[in-house]
């Protein structure tokens, strides 16, 4: 008898367990293919944190990542200390993980930007006598519903064709 309650025992429990394994096993999937790409994903950052390091030397343009432009003067691994010049005889010191990126000419800026102020003033001229020349179309042109005298086409579709009256049921 007692071995009839150990194996009713025994298959209630391999019954509940049946329909959770899988539960478990996606469960189990998930968890190790979150792990790896935590992993992988770390590999590429410390590759790509490699790269961008070896790439700030002194003399290079970089960017801070407050977006403080300037070439690099030194950078200190001891003290964590990086000198950049903004402008000519202006040296800031950061510290050194705020450095960003190296900045290529390419990246620099817009190519369609204006290198000078007469440059940037006579785009705005032009632009702004565009504008005006397209407000002054709009404001000759009719309002939405205004009839136009002059316009063959009106004048063709103003006559009416007769009404003629309703059939009522009597």
């Amino acid at each position: 008898m007692s071995s009839s309650v150990f194996g009713s025992v025994e298959l209630a429990s391999t019954a509940s367990s049946s329909g959770g394994s899988s539960l478990q096993i996606v469960f189990l999937v998930v968890a190790v293919g979150i792990v790896i790409f935590m992993i992988f994903n770390g590999r590429r950052n410390r590759a790509k944190q490699a790269a961008a390091k070896a790439e700030m030397l002194p003399g290079s343009e970089i960017m801070t990542n407050f977006g403080l432009f300037g070439k690099l003067l030194s950078v200190d691994e001891v003290t964590n200390v990086a000198e950049i010049e903004t402008s000519p005889g202006v040296i800031v010191k950061v510290h050194r993980q705020t450095l960003s990126k190296v900045v290529t000419p390419s990246e620099g800026g817009d190519s369609t930007a204006p290198r000078s102020v007469e440059e940037a003033m006579e785009r705005a001229n032009r632009e702004a006598a565009e504008k005006e020349a397209a407000a002054k179309v709009d404001s000759e042109a009719p309002a939405y519903g205004e009839r136009v005298d002059d316009d063959p086409i009106t004048k063709a579709t103003s006559k009416r064709a007769p009404r003629t009256p309703k059939k009522t049921d009597d």
